[in-house]
């Protein structure tokens, strides 16, 4: 990629010819070359490289003003420099001040618009993502290109080595390695094998695949991504707005404030008016406000594109200043904090076999899809008979409640059990305990465990030591098990036993306890997650195995579930936000300070192009800064 566009180049050049121009007539004139020459001659001298270096400002600040759009940077720079120009030719200033406005004005303007480019550079990447084509099998099983919104669910496709896989898919055929870098940041290969699913957007390194597609392109994983790239600019920051805002009133009120000085110097204090529109030319290239319009928003994108580099995908500048003020993080157990692939650790029946008790289990969890009920169906090997089970029903957060054989079977939380005027007695089992009742008879429990996600624990570590102050998880397990996991995991308080709707109204008390500013963060994977994601004020979602509608509700999306990146996230805003606040506090202060000192005559049109470019430049450097943060 080229680091400079076309148009940019074009400038460069430009400002390189006129800046020789400038060095030689700076020459000239500081050896008296030019006290000959007729003044009309030396203002085309000074007024043609000028054109040369300004025409596009101009012809900016014209279309503007024509528009209704009076007062930017352009109209700034238009009015001061042609007025400069303007005492300059009746004797009361030097045209190499006005000239050299402009032209450092551009040097600022070419700066600014490299930094941008550089900072949207990761996030930009992410674009190249989007696949092309896809090699569609047909059915006499020849492969035609086809585009990839045209292919469909159950279509099979063909990828091979080097090309990016279009579609979300199941691996038919073939092994490979697959490269996932552009959306999770890792360097590390995945292997694919027949039976895995695939997301769009890796690329496949060493064989060809054949895939069954899953989801229709516009469903796909690539595709959301690139929504979430496209949509991130709309969702600004507090402080962004707030600049975006006070540029609005603040061009204006010192335009209005540069006619004033120009007119009252001269009428109150007896000052030239010559002398009167040099300070107020001054005021005019010093009030513009380049340095805070563009910093703060290109610090903000620099911070996104940092988090982009590591897999993170920010929704908008917003959440990233959301995440800097969080003190508090909730989080989800299973899928989150855990891996959600359950095991059948123990089966403790009462008054049947232990193959009764799992056969019972089997049946209660036949048409489930929940990763407890795939737990016990792949620990049960026997065959399931259609129609033994009947009037299956699902009492969200309790259970099944089902026939079976023509007998009421209750499986699943305790609480279940005993509402239903089951005794049930106390078990200490490590993990998630579910348990059966056949006909009004307690048959026993059946525990199930999950183990700790890798790095979960270090995460939890590693969110404290970036200014989170307490960490909560929310389980709908049963009290002992959440406890344990919560226990391993390092994590400060747990609340279990909740239904989905329970969440959220947790959620809510625990933001009433935070202070002014405060923030509270949730990380969720799956479904019953998305209204807690929406509520928190800044919802972390686990991007690969999460659900769509938890990724859909989310601010920030982990492409690869990586819990560690989360402490990643929050230095990110940190360190953005500190740079952001101070380019506003350096512009501003350098601002007033020379806009004081022009008022009074003390500071010159020099003076004025340092608190313009030079400001700017410095805050677009510090800027820059977000892009990269140590330790990540």
């Amino acid at each position: 990629m080229s680091v400079l566009t076309k148009k940019q180049k074009k400038t460069l050049y430009r400002i390189l010819g006129v800046l020789a121009v400038f060095i030689v007539l700076l020459i000239l004139d500081h050896t008296g070359a030019f006290s000959k020459v007729p003044p009309v001659l030396v203002f085309f001298i000074y007024f043609i490289p000028y054109l040369v270096i300004g025409y596009d400002v101009l012809v900016k600040a014209y279309k503007n003003i024509r528009n209704g759009q009076v007062f930017d940077e352009n109209f700034l720079m238009m009015i001061a420099t042609l007025a400069a120009f303007g005492l300059g030719l009746f004797g009361e200033g030097e045209y190499n001040e006005a000239l050299a406005v402009m032209l450092f004005y551009q040097i600022g303007e070419l700066f600014q618009g490299y930094a941008v480019g550089k900072s949207r550079r990761s996030i930009t990447e992410m674009m190249s993502i989007a696949p092309e084509y896809a090699n569609l099998v047909l059915e006499d099983g020849s492969i035609s290109e086809e585009d990839p919104e045209d292919v469909h669910p159950g279509d099979r496709i063909v990828v091979r080595p080097g090309e990016k896989i279009p579609l979300d898919g199941v691996v038919l055929e073939g092994e490979s390695f697959l490269d996932t870098a552009a959306l999770t940041g890792e360097a590390v290969h995945r292997r694919a094998v027949p039976g895995d699913a695939v997301i769009s957007g890796c690329i496949n390194r060493d064989r060809v695949l054949t895939i069954e597609v899953t989801r229709e392109y516009e469903d796909s994983t690539v595709a959301k991504i690139l929504e979430l790239v496209e949509n991130a600019s709309s969702r600004k920051a507090k402080l962004e707005n707030f600049i975006t805002r006070f540029a609005r009133v603040y061009t204006p009120v010192v335009t209005i404030g540069a006619v004033l000085l120009a007119v009252l110097l001269p009428l109150l204090f007896k000052v030239s008016w010559a002398d009167g529109i040099r300070r107020a030319c001054n005021f005019l290239i010093v009030s513009c406000p380049c340095a805070l319009v563009i910093s703060v928003p290109l610090g903000f994108f620099g911070g996104i594109g940092a988090a982009s580099k590591l897999g993170i995908m920010v929704k908008g500048s917003n959440y990233l200043e959301a995440a800097s003020r969080l003190k508090l993080m909730v989080m989800d157990k299973t899928g989150t904090l855990t891996r959600g692939e359950f095991k059948v650790n123990r089966i403790s029946p009462e008054g049947i076999s232990e193959e009764a008790l799992l056969e019972t289990a089997a049946y209660a969890e036949s048409l489930s899809t929940h990763p407890i009920a795939a737990s016990i169906q792949e620990a049960y090997e026997g065959t399931l008979v259609p129609g033994r089970i009947t009037e299956i029903t699902e009492i969200s957060g309790y259970g099944i409640k089902a026939l079976l054989d023509g007998k009421e079977l209750l499986f699943g939380s305790r609480k279940l059990l005993t509402e239903n005027g089951i005794a049930v007695p106390e078990t200490a089992s490590h993990g998630t305990t579910v348990y059966a009742a056949l006909d009004g008879q307690y048959r026993g429990h059946i525990a199930i465990s999950d183990s700790l996600k890798e790095g979960a624990k270090e995460a939890v570590k590693a969110l404290k030591e970036n200014g989170i102050e307490k960490t909560v998880m929310l389980s709908g397990d049963h009290e002992k098990a959440a406890v344990e996991t919560a226990r391993e995991a390092g994590v400060d308080e747990v609340i279990a036993e909740l239904l989905p709707e329970d969440k959220v109204f947790e959620v809510e008390k625990l933001m009433k306890d935070l202070k002014d500013k405060e923030k509270l963060g949730f990380m969720g994977d799956g479904i019953n997650d998305a209204p807690v994601l929406v509520r928190a004020d800044v919802g972390f979602a686990m991007g690969s195995l999460g659900s769509d509608a938890a990724i859909e509700a989310a601010d920030i999306v982990l492409m690869d579930d990586d819990l560690r990146k989360v402490p990643k996230l929050l230095k990110i805003a940190k360190k953005t936000m500190a740079i952001v606040r101070t380019n506003v506090a350096f512009a501003l202060l350098v601002k007033i300070g020379i806009l004081v000192l022009s008022a009074f005559g003390l500071a010159g049109m020099w003076a004025a192009v340092f608190a313009d470019v030079g400001v700017a430049v410095l805050c677009i450097l510090n800027s820059m800064r977000a892009l990269r943060v140590k330790g990540l």
